[in-house]
């Protein structure tokens, strides 16, 4: 069956007929609030105009004020520095950054924080964070084998960056669907092509055709979601069931992607390339004879290894391998691009062939070789990113059900048909095009998906609660005025999200304290007007950071290779865990532990980390036995425990209040009351009878506090 798929497919010859007329729009579909296009609404007047520090909080307390419910007060200086500092960094602030907040009187004080902030290269892991939630980004395939993807974290390099850069929004758009083509020259641009590679990936896969179905499958969800806010993947069998996306739609966003093809690509300049082909001709021509053996030891083992993965093909698929390139159709070029990895090998796969004397003989070259290591080039850096082929463009059909055997009608590459029912104009760089749709102003989905998401992230909720799925099954937004006020401001700024983040962070709808409120519980239950400020809970990077950061532990060290921390004893990990043997590397941030699709760090995981395999937009808040069991006997939570109850002990000359206030500054930013400090002391005295040691109970105290649930909230 596969196999008559195969022929069928590769004379591009529908098997079925399709219904020539597309079912019409219906007026409500129509009237659909996220299809309208954006205008900026006027700022309201309020009566509480005295509260509004911003156009933010004038539509904010208008809401309010339709209800009859007054907004609260604002936090005090230390709640506000803590939720600003670990809502833009991840980390809480230092008792000497908390000292200067509160001893600054000037009438801009809070904003000076605002900008430190931002200016700060731990904003960018911070909120880069975010992003690869909705990039599904990892550092190996998935599926059974989960291979290590080696160079797949410059890519979470460069989201950091550009976060850190504030990299205009459209632009960052732009580079990750189609940087290769629009910007040829920027090194950056190739990389954040990436993007579209972070798909799992079964790359043993022999059903070629299914294979590569399933990735364009996942690159046209995940662009749906990620910028438009829309589940596109609703419409891959059928009509979307409740939302204005046809099935045609989806193929024809799928259309742009038709022709690309996974690539490695070299980030060098060409300076930097003509450099490094001089220096390794000099070491080609030096180990010429040696790597001739090295050849000849191989070339028998190198057949019998292409024969044994070529045979695990469909005939029709070891046709095209094998093939004349020049007589391979489109359609057949892509087969060939997707299965010709499964048949190239590295010397080190060949080389594990070789048994008895030719072992020997090739470990005696390999000697040789490395002697002349001194003048052999540096690896050169690579991205894995995807670029387009150099061939025309196969056809794309709509599928029925989704089934890659079952080709309907023939689409063009085109845009969301509610919004530009128009085919896009015939071009080779087709991801272009869908770029710069992408982001046109006029397109009413792009600044008001990402504005929301940015509110979400501060606020714990969106304006809109599902940040990616404004389609009838989401959640309508709570103050679609503030949404397009938003977007529109975004759009005018030049696409920045810092200026975005400005905008929200000073408002005095930010600046509430976030105390229960009874006459307003009774009206607005789930807070949804932000009568308050919303708590809610850390992510588990930012618990872990925190907590490294409050033992004095964290290393800030910047980019590169993934880090792999201890795991637990006895947890196995298919495709390898080596912790690192340099322990400063094990306590660098949560963004840059290796992200293994089938095995999760289990303190991230515990707190709600992602499934990798998808694009997530919202992650889940989970209350579980498990977190509590993760702070509780962790090993390396203990051992933080222990050093940040040392940092205080080191602190010489203190008394036990003092030590008390100065870790309840560390933990909280803030000074312990009267009552806690009593409670402190009890306890104190307590574990020290109960362990005869004093260090052991401080560390349990700081242990305690980390626990709390005044570190692991938001307030």
């Amino acid at each position: 069956m596969i196999a008559a798929s195969a022929a069928l497919l590769m004379s591009v010859v529908p098997l079925l007929a399709a219904d020539a007329k597309p079912k019409e729009f219906t007026p409500v579909q129509k009237r659909w609030w996220a299809f309208q296009p954006v205008a900026k609404p006027a700022v309201p007047a309020v009566k509480r105009a005295d509260w509004v520090r911003n156009p933010v909080d004038a539509f904010v307390v208008a809401k309010l004020e339709e209800k009859g419910i007054a907004p609260s007060r604002e936090a005090g200086k230390a709640m506000l520095l803590r939720r600003l500092s670990l809502d833009l960094t991840g980390l809480p602030p230092t008792p000497e950054e908390l000292q200067a907040f509160v001893s600054d009187t000037s009438a801009n004080a809070y904003e000076k924080q605002v900008e430190r902030l931002l200016a700060s290269p731990r904003y960018g892991e911070r909120w880069a964070r975010h992003w690869l939630d909705l990039a599904r980004y990892a550092d190996s395939n998935g599926f059974k084998a989960d291979e290590t993807r080696p160079h797949v974290w410059r890519y979470r390099d460069y989201v950091i960056r550009a976060f850190n850069a504030d990299k205009p929004y459209d632009r960052f758009v732009r580079e990750q669907i189609a940087g290769d083509e629009l910007y040829p020259g920027d090194l950056d641009a190739k990389v954040a092509v990436g993007f579209n590679r972070h798909f799992p990936d079964e790359s043993n896969q022999a059903n070629i055709m299914l294979r590569r179905q399933e990735l364009l499958n996942d690159v046209t969800d995940t662009v749906g979601a990620t910028f438009l806010g829309m589940t596109v993947g609703c419409a891959r069998c059928h009509d979307h069931k409740f939302d204005a996306i046809r099935h045609t739609d989806y193929y024809r966003l799928q259309a742009f992607f038709a022709n690309t093809k996974l690539d490695d690509v070299v980030l060098q300049t060409p300076a930097e390339a003509a450099a490094w082909e001089e220096k390794n001709k000099v070491w080609e021509a030096a180990t010429a004879g040696i790597r001739a053996d090295m050849d000849a030891l191989l070339a028998p083992a190198r057949k019998a290894f292409y024969a044994e993965r070529l045979e695990r093909f469909p005939e029709e698929i070891q046709e095209v391998i094998t093939m004349d390139a020049a007589k391979r159709t489109p359609y057949q070029w892509q087969m060939y691009l997707k299965a010709k990895e499964q048949v190239e090998f590295t010397e080190a796969e060949v080389a594990g062939k070789l048994k008895g004397e030719n072992a020997k003989k090739y470990k005696a070259l390999l000697g040789e070789l490395a002697k002349f290591d001194s003048i052999k080039p540096a690896p050169r850096p690579v991205a894995q990113t995807m670029s387009e082929h150099a061939g025309a463009a196969p056809s794309t059909y709509v599928l029925n059900g989704g089934n890659y055997a079952a080709p309907l009608q023939e689409v063009k590459p085109g845009f969301l048909s509610i919004i530009d029912p128009a085919d896009a104009p015939e071009s080779s760089q087709r991801r272009s095009q869908l770029a710069e749709w992408l982001t046109r102003k006029e397109n009413p989905l792009t600044a008001r998906v990402m504005v929301n998401r940015i509110w979400h992230h501060h606020f714990g909720r969106g304006i809109a609660g599902t940040p990616s799925d404004f389609g009838v099954m989401g959640e309508r937004p709570t103050n679609k005025e503030l949404l397009d006020y938003l977007a529109s401001r975004f759009v005018e700024s030049g696409w920045s999200i810092k200026d975005m983040h400005r905008l929200i962070v000073t408002s005095a709808t930010y600046r509430q304290d976030s105390a229960l409120r009874e006459d307003a519980v009774k009206v607005d239950p789930e807070d949804k007007l932000l009568w308050r400020y919303p708590r809610h809970r850390l992510e588990g990077e930012a618990v872990r950071d925190s907590m490294l950061a409050v033992a004095g532990a964290l290393n800030t060290k910047m980019y590169g290779p993934g880090v792999f921390p201890p795991l637990p004893a006895g947890l196995q990990t298919r495709g390898g865990w080596k912790a690192n043997e340099d322990p400063e590397e094990a306590n660098r941030r949560s963004v840059y532990i290796f992200v293994r699709r089938n095995t999760r760090y289990p303190m991230l995981e515990a707190f709600d980390m992602p499934d990798t395999h998808e694009s997530c937009g919202r992650r889940a808040r989970i209350t579980s036995v498990s977190q509590t069991l993760e702070l509780l006997n962790n090993d390396v939570v203990m051992g933080w425990s222990r050093a940040f109850a040392a940092r205080i002990a080191n602190d010489a000359g203190m008394t036990e209040d003092a030590q008390i206030d100065r870790a309840f500054k560390l933990a909280y930013a803030r000074e312990a009351s009267t009552a806690e400090k009593k409670m402190s002391r009890e306890f104190l005295s307590r574990q020290t009878s109960i362990t005869g040691d004093k260090a052991q109970a401080l560390a349990d105290f700081c242990h305690m506090l980390m626990n709390s649930n005044e570190f692991l909230y938001l307030n």
